[in-house]
């Protein structure tokens, strides 16, 4: 977990933004939320196809990923096999984090040290607004940080409990997922070296986000994320029962997920971009606010383990089909996000016209 932890503590540009808001007590949009928002069109919902909801268990579900991964870069998944119980606490205290009161979060607050614990969002320094939101992120255990926040061992002990228990979980679902993604293109584990249980079941590298999107006096002039794509391989995100995610598919323009009851979206990032030469593209997605309800999500980005190389199978690549991207482990991919941001993927391109 190092490489992703040092990639970002070593990049000054992620640590300008350090302390949120205090929303409670915004009872207007400040100057420094409020954003003229991009003229991209919305889809319209008459006409066009949802993101689609696949049943993981279902005879067809690898060929459905396959469909979604190549026209949509996310889907929604059920009978993923994590309960709806371990959901439902994992709301609970995620919610009761963001409750407790602003100089109190802020014990738990992310210094240029750290990666992990309570602040905005890594992407905000590259807008000259600041987004309507704030986050908590874990690595494993976020004992240290629980314990500044709830003194008291009952406290503390009951949402770590959860959050590990959760990333357990989720680990887990990523590895199906991504052997349903290769299936469904042809690959076997002995295409994806990195992949064989030697290395996946033991070192891949999983970071779980909380975010929290409080109610906004003003939605309609603030932004809750800004549109970017994960660096991940993917991210599994669960978004209880409130709207706000979109996602943004050329010629169609953004596509509100709506929630589905206990399911969870997954979305595809650059490095399986990358893996699969581009016959999955990441998927273009934002968050918005509303001024009646509190929202929140938990996002889990499942990427390679550490310092492997990750570059287009060769199963994918022939004549018609060059290679597209040069080998990068995730380390060096998010130091090159953390610089150009939604251009990373460009830069990596393999320039054949150099050999």
């Amino acid at each position: 977990m190092n490489s992703v932890s040092e990639s970002y503590k070593n990049n000054p540009l992620h640590l300008k933004h350090i302390i949120p808001l205090d929303f409670k007590t915004a009872l207007k949009l400040p100057d420094s939320h409020a954003w003229t928002l991009p003229d991209h069109p919305m889809a319209d919902p008459l006409t066009h196809a949802a993101v689609p909801v696949i049943d993981l268990g279902g005879p067809q579900a690898a060929t459905l990923i396959r469909q979604a991964c190549e026209k949509w870069g996310a889907f929604q998944v059920t009978n993923h096999g994590i309960p709806i119980k371990l959901l439902n606490q994992v709301e609970f205290q995620t919610r009761r984090l963001f409750a407790l009161p602003a100089n109190q979060k802020l014990l738990a607050g992310r210094s240029p040290e750290d990666f992990t614990g309570y602040g905005l969002p890594r992407i905000s320094t590259f807008f000259s607004k600041l987004m309507w939101t704030e986050g908590f992120t874990i690595l494993g255990s976020p004992l240290d940080h629980a314990r500044q926040l709830w003194p008291h061992e009952y406290d503390h002990i009951n949402f770590c409990q959860v959050m590990v228990e959760y990333q357990k979980e989720l680990k887990g679902l990523a590895e199906k997922i991504l052997g349903l993604m290769f299936r469904s293109l042809g690959l076997t584990q002995e295409d994806i070296a990195w992949f064989k249980p030697k290395y996946g079941c033991k070192s891949p590298q999983g970071v779980l986000q909380l975010n929290s999107y409080p109610v906004c006096p003003d939605p309609n002039r603030a932004m809750g994320l800004a549109p970017h794509t994960d660096s991940s391989l993917l991210t599994s995100l669960y978004q209880g029962n409130t709207s706000g995610l979109q996602v943004y598919r050329d010629n169609v323009g953004w596509v509100p997920v709506h929630p589905v009851s206990g399911a969870l979206v997954v979305i595809v990032g650059d490095l399986m971009q990358i893996t699969c030469n581009g016959r999955f593209k990441s998927a273009l997605h934002r968050a918005l606010v509303n001024n009646t309800r509190h929202r929140i999500s938990t996002a889990y980005f499942y990427g390679p383990p550490q310092d492997v190389k990750i570059s287009p199978s060769v199963k994918l690549t022939d004549h018609d089909h060059p290679i597209l991207y040069r080998p990068v482990t995730w380390r060096e991919y998010l130091d090159a996000k953390a610089t150009h941001f939604n251009k990373a993927i460009e830069l990596i391109r393999y320039d054949a016209s150099s050999c």
